[in-house]
């Protein structure tokens, strides 16, 4: 085959098997036999607008190897302004467009100066997690955008200033429509070409790979990668303000996670970086995506499955970004293994050294601490009224969900982002359980969490091949599909959807009261705590960190990384099923409402923000996560979640629980110190032993100097012999 016919066929070939997917199982034919041209129309539109999304990604992927989970996002605030121009203060669409333009170039400009940049030289985790917090952010300031006006947010929907219509069955179409189909192409090949023949893009796709060789070379990089980030969020505005044209968009919220999900097969299917080929998948995903919503019923044969419109589309995307990353070839360069690495940021928690663990201020400061965390947990409910003990237990329950994150990301370095799906099969089996069976609740938490362990093992095994950014897709594309189709009582009839009463607890402990559920959900945690220290300081624990930190070296140890990996994914399942349970049992019924979808990113950034490396950091992300749903308003929880997130990502890259360990070194520096003990391990003592040797260094050349000069002014006497080096048993 011609290397331009085979260049062509990589391109367009996933796109080209997506379509004729498409067209075998949701054809373009309705019940009367007349092809659906208004639906293909429909679907290339809704195509053309994902893709600006994931061009906009893929930019920002080669510019910082990450997967900018802000990007949906990135154009909330330009269009708000733009809107809110048109609506409000009366100004022509055309330039309300043309204002919504710079503003979202300056937009782009102050994110990547402000933010972005100052995560440079941090992990790409961190960084990821800094553009989920920017989302929130960036959705707190477009619902604060008509407030200027005295208005409230709204869904709204700006007319363009034409009239047009087109009957195609079966829709109609009108001038948004017709926008979209001008404007959209226009952006596609004004990106192409900028990266094409500008002497900027050129510079923008050489410093790709390596931005540190580039700078080396001379290039610009800070200037460039702001570059990048106000065109992608030009690119975002432009997709938002055709989108308000066709259907409106709702100010004030993060953008759906179905659109993103969109883009990122999108993405994918280009290999992150290849522009023609993410248009086209975009294309083809749009063209699939507008026929699943137009069918109610999927026909195999036999077999006739319901489909429910919107709620399939989640899990046909799904298997697409499973398929596509699962057959793509395995890259083993060293820029993967670089992407790769940058994504492990957990830090091991170091022991109390030998050396002061039996000294009586430690002893005191250990258990005296652990005796007032006790007391105070204990005696929280009697302080607190019956609402803020349900408040506390939830963080409670939450801080079991962080914990499995802990254990799955931050000692086996696997990164995912699809954990409440685990959560959510843990609840609907629980709930099942006590509906169908009427077990106990002793044997039904255990139980819950054996079939989320075998569910997280058959997620895992994709982590056989996939690392990084790319496991974290696929288990988002997880969860999307378990908590909209998976688990809706609407397709599966085994789901409840009543209330549920899970009885007393081994038969006498009546669950009734908010005092009950708090301890109860005290107990667990406890329990589950115990198990999880003793994992980690036994063989399996000290494997999984191995895995984390190198998992070739680990493997020439005679480590099983397959195993390795999967015991990881069973215990995170494990741990985050139970959570389930306790939340099935404390709301009294299963629904989807207690798993939102934006709640995947939000506890994988509590998980860091609380600090991945130890298990105190999972309560204290548990209680950043849960703290300001207690004491702010919706609109400002956006507000402070997003700068909670941003500073401490800024001033504590470790998170809060690295932190609180940081100050405990503090303590044991100085118990060192007043005990005149020196101790390797601790940073500070290390410190002062290279400070006293140099002292030492300084105070013997000071007097060798004096002695020299000495000798020289000393008349006919001869300079005194120079001292003999020090031996090693002799002194310095």
């Amino acid at each position: 085959m011609p290397g331009r016919a085979r260049s062509w066929l990589t391109t367009l070939g996933p796109a080209l098997a997506i379509v004729a997917a498409q067209q075998v199982l949701f054809p373009s034919v309705g019940s009367d036999g007349q092809f659906l041209w208004g639906l293909v129309l429909q679907g290339l539109t809704l195509g053309l607008l994902t893709s600006l999304v994931a061009l906009g990604m893929a930019l920002v992927y080669r510019a910082n190897r990450i997967i900018n989970f802000a990007q949906g996002d990135l154009g909330l605030v330009p269009t708000a302004l733009a809107l809110d121009l048109i609506v409000f203060s009366g100004i022509s669409y055309l330039l309300g467009l043309v204002l919504g333009l710079l503003a979202a170039l300056v937009v782009g400009a102050v994110v990547e100066l402000a933010v972005v940049r100052r995560f440079f030289r941090s992990p790409r985790l961190i960084l990821t997690v800094a553009t989920i917090g920017l989302a929130q952010l960036l959705a707190f300031a477009s619902l604060m955008m008509p407030r200027l006006w005295g208005e409230d947010p709204l869904n709204t929907r700006v007319d363009v200033p034409f009239d047009w219509r087109l009957d195609l069955a079966p829709l109609v179409f009108d001038g948004g429509y017709l926008e979209a189909w001008v404007l959209a192409p226009l952006a596609v090949v004004a990106v192409a070409a900028f990266l094409r023949f500008t002497h900027v893009g050129i510079a923008v796709r050489a410093a790709a790979d390596r931005a540190d060789r580039a700078s080396l070379l001379g290039i610009p990089v800070g200037r460039l990668h702001t570059v990048v980030w106000m065109v992608a969020t030009a690119l975002s505005f432009l997709a938002l303000f055709l989108q308000a044209g066709i259907v409106g968009i709702p100010l004030g919220s993060p953008v759906g996670l179905t659109v993103l999900l969109s883009a990122l097969a999108a993405l994918m299917l280009g290999r992150l970086a290849d522009m023609p080929a993410i248009v086209a998948s975009a294309m083809a995903l749009g063209l699939l995506e507008a026929h699943v919503r137009w069918n109610d019923e999927l026909a195999i044969g036999p077999f006739h499955l319901d489909l429910g419109s919107d709620f399939v589309v989640a899990p046909v995307l799904a298997v697409v970004i499973l398929v596509t990353l699962l057959i793509r070839r395995r890259d083993i360069t060293r820029a993967a293994s670089d992407a790769t690495s940058s994504w492990q940021v957990a830090g091991e928690v170091r022991p109390v050294p030998a050396e002061l663990a039996d000294r009586s201020e430690v002893r005191l400061a250990r258990w005296g601490g652990l005796a007032a965390a006790a007391a105070a947990l204990l005696v929280l409910p009697a302080l607190l009224g019956p609402g803020a003990t349900l408040k506390a237990a939830a963080v409670i329950m939450f801080a079991l969900v962080i914990l499995s994150i802990t254990v799955l990301t931050g000692w086996a370095g696997q990164v995912s982002l699809g954990q409440m799906g685990f959560v959510a099969i843990g609840a609907a089996l629980g709930a099942h359980i006590f509906e169908s069976q009427g077990w106990d609740l002793a044997l039904t938490l255990p139980a819950a969490g054996i079939v989320g362990a075998l569910v997280a093992v058959v997620v895992g095994l994709p982590a056989l091949r996939l690392q990084g950014l790319y496991l974290a897709v696929t288990t988002l594309a997880f969860a999307l599909a378990t908590t909209r189709y998976f688990l809706n009582p609407q397709f599966f009839p085994w789901v409840p959807a009543g209330r549920v009463d899970p009885g007393p607890v081994l038969g006498v402990w009546h669950v009734e009261e908010p005092a009950d559920l708090y301890f109860l959900a005290l107990a667990v945690f406890a329990i589950v705590v115990a198990a999880v220290l003793g994992i980690r300081n036994s063989r399996t624990g000290r494997v999984l960190v191995a895995l984390r930190e190198n998992e070739r070296a680990a493997a020439s140890y005679g480590v099983s990384v397959v195993r390795a990996k999967l015991t990881a994914f069973a215990l995170s399942g494990f741990i985050a099923a139970i959570a389930g349970v306790l939340l099935v049992v404390q709301n009294g019924r299963f629904t989807l409402g207690l798993f939102p979808e934006e709640d995947n990113l939000v506890v994988f950034t509590a998980a860091v923000v609380g600090g991945l490396g130890s298990v105190t950091g999972s309560a204290i992300g548990a209680l950043f996560l849960k703290g300001g749903d207690w004491f702010l308003a919706d609109a400002w929880r956006l507000f402070a979640s997003s700068i909670g997130v941003l500073a401490v990502l800024l001033l504590v890259p470790g998170g809060l629980g690295g932190a609180l360990f940081r100050a405990r070194d503090l303590g044991l520096r100085w118990v060192a110190r007043r005990h005149h003990i020196v101790v390797p391990s601790l940073v500070a003592d290390v410190a002062r032993l290279e400070a006293q040797a140099e002292e030492a260094f300084e105070a013997r050349a000071a007097a060798i100097g004096d002695e020299a000069t000495a000798g020289s002014t000393s008349a006919g006497e001869p300079a005194p012999p120079e001292p003999a080096p020090a031996t090693a048993g002799g002194d310095a």
